[in-house]
C-alpha cells in the first residue's frame, strides 16, 4: 500500500463524514484511512461504520492526549509507504490524491529524495461567508505573509499538519510529533529540516479548510498560534524571522493608533466644553490637535482595512465576504499578536518552562 491517511478527531463526527465522502471519490485508490479518536464526548464511530465497505478505513479510540500524539498513534498502526496527515476540517477534491501522488513521482528530483511534502489550502464555494472570510485571512499575503503555501511568501514554506505527508520510515526514525499542545506541527516540521529532509511544497496537492466557524473560536485559534511561536523559538532557536514578528508589532500599532484616537477625541470634547462655558477665547486650539490626534490613529487603520476589503472582494468575488475580512483579519493578527506577547512574558521574562506556563489549556 502507498499512502496511509491519518486523521486526529476530537468531537466533529460531522466534519469527518465530510471528509470520508470526499475520499470515496478520490480518482487514486491506493490508500488506506485511519481515524484515531481523541477521547471524544460525541465520537464518529457512527460516521466510520457507514464508510467501513467503501474505504479501508480503521476506527481507533483512546484516551485524550492532543492531536499530536493522537497522530502518532496513527502512524504506528499504518500499512503505507507514506503518510498522510489530514485535519478531520478538511475536504479534498477529487484529484487530490492523483495530484499528489504525480507530483511525488515525477518531480526533477529522484523519487527517494522526496521525504516530505505539503500543500495549500482553499476556501470552498460552500462556505459560509465567515469560513471564507477566516480563510482569506489565513493564506493572504497581506495578513500571513503567505507562509501557508502562497506563491508570494515572507518566510520559507514549512508543511502544515492540515496537508501534510511524509515517508513512513522517515516519520518513524525522527519520532514524529513532539508533546507540545500548540505549533507541534511546525516544530516536526523543523525537525524533517534539521534532519536533512527538505520538505517541499505541492501546490497542486492542495484542500478545502473550513476552519473555525466564528471568530471567537478562531480568536482561540490564532491566540495558541502565537503562544505556540516563542515555543517554537526556545526549541529551534533562529527560526524565528520577521514575518513572525509583524503580528505582534501589528497589535502594538493598533492600540499606539486607539489611544491617538482617544486622546484626540479626549482633546476635541475639551475644547468644546471650555468654549461653551466661556473659560477660554475661542480658539479651537483643543479641537484642532484633537482632529489631527484622530486622523493620525484612524488612518492606518482605515487604510489597512481598505486594502483587506479590496484583496478579498476581488479574489472572493463578494462584497460581503471582503467586509468580513476585515474583522477576520484583525482577529488574526492581533490574536496572534496578543498570545505572542502572553507567551513571551512567561516564557522569556519570568522564565517560566513550556507546559507550567500554559497548564491549564494543556490538553483539550
Amino acid at each position: 500500500m502507498k499512502y496511509s491517511i491519518i486523521v486526529p478527531v476530537f468531537n466533529r463526527p460531522d466534519e469527518v463524514d465530510e471528509l470520508l465522502e470526499s475520499l470515496t471519490h478520490q480518482t487514486f485508490k491506493d490508500f488506506e484511512v485511519i481515524i484515531v479518536e481523541d477521547g471524544s464526548q460525541k465520537p464518529c464511530k457512527d460516521v466510520c461504520d457507514k464508510y467501513a465497505d467503501i474505504l479501508d478505513l480503521h476506527y481507533y479510540l483512546k484516551e485524550n492526549s492532543g492531536p499530536g500524539q493522537s497522530r502518532n498513534y496513527g502512524v504506528e498502526r499504518a500499512q503505507g509507504d507514506y503518510v498522510i496527515i489530514l485535519d478531520s476540517d478538511v475536504v479534498l477534491p477529487d484529484g487530490y490524491l492523483e495530484a499528489t501522488d504525480k507530483s511525488l513521482t515525477s518531480h526533477l528530483s529522484p523519487l527517494t529524495s522526496i521525504v516530505a511534502w505539503g500543500g495549500p489550502d482553499a476556501a470552498h464555494p460552500s462556505f459560509t461567508p465567515v469560513q471564507k472570510a477566516i480563510s482569506y485571512s489565513m493564506t493572504s499575503f497581506f495578513t500571513t505573509g503567505g507562509i501557508r503555501g502562497g506563491k508570494a511568501k515572507l518566510d520559507k514554506f514549512y508543511p502544515r499538519s492540515f496537508n501534510m505527508g511524509i515517508r513512513r520510515d522517515v516519520y518513524m526514525e525522527l519520532g514524529g510529533f513532539s508533546k507540545m499542545r500548540f505549533g507541534e506541527d511546525i516544530d516536526f516540521s523543523y525537525r524533517i529540516v534539521e534532519a536533512g529532509y527538505g520538505p517541499r511544497l505541492f501546490p497542486d496537492a492542495w484542500v478545502w479548510h473550513k476552519r473555525r466557524t466564528d471568530f471567537r473560536k478562531f480568536f482561540r485559534q490564532v491566540y495558541n498560534s502565537g503562544i505556540a511561536r516563542i515555543n517554537l523559538e526556545k526549541r529551534h532557536p533562529g527560526t524565528m524571522k520577521l514575518v513572525h514578528l509583524l503580528p505582534m508589532v501589528f497589535t502594538l500599532g493598533v492600540i499606539g493608533c486607539l489611544l491617538l484616537v482617544v486622546a484626540g477625541a479626549g482633546l476635541y470634547i475639551e475644547g468644546e466644553w471650555l468654549d461653551a462655558h466661556g473659560l477660554r477665547p475661542t480658539d479651537n486650539m483643543h479641537q484642532g490637535v484633537g482632529f489631527v490626534l484622530c486622523a493620525l490613529g484612524l488612518l492606518p487603520l482605515l487604510s489597512y482595512s481598505a486594502l483587506i476589503f479590496v484583496d478579498s472582494s476581488l479574489k472572493n468575488k463578494s462584497l460581503w465576504v471582503g467586509l468580513l475580512s476585515i474583522p477576520a483579519a484583525f482577529v488574526q493578527l492581533m490574536g496572534y499578536g496578543f498570545g505572542f506577547l502572553e507567551s513571551w512574558w512567561k516564557r522569556c521574562v519570568l522564565k517560566q518552562d513550556e507546559f507550567t506556563a500554559f497548564e491549564k489549556n494543556f490538553y483539550k
